[in-house]
């Protein structure tokens, strides 16, 4: 007997309860999506930003102060 992923079941099931229906192709796309994206979401998960200080005043709608060389140098990034 082949032994399943818990996902083979669980997202079919998942959809199902609301109400969607996903067919093969969509469940593979969603298996995809899964294999591409949940290796870079786990390394986020595990970053440790405890010892990070926070920004002092953020002002969200810019990115963080000195993340980008250009920004404190009044001067726009080359493309390269």
């Amino acid at each position: 007997m082949e032994a399943l992923n818990p996902a083979d079941q669980f997202v079919p099931a998942g959809l199902a309860s609301l109400g969607v229906e996903a067919d093969e192709t969509e469940l593979a796309v969603i298996g995809a999506a899964h294999a591409m994206f949940w290796p870079a979401i786990v390394d986020l998960l595990e970053l440790e930003t405890g010892e990070v200080p926070p920004e002092p005043d953020p002002d969200l709608s810019q990115p963080p102060r000195g993340a980008f060389p250009h920004q404190d140098s009044g001067k726009a990034p080359r493309d390269t």
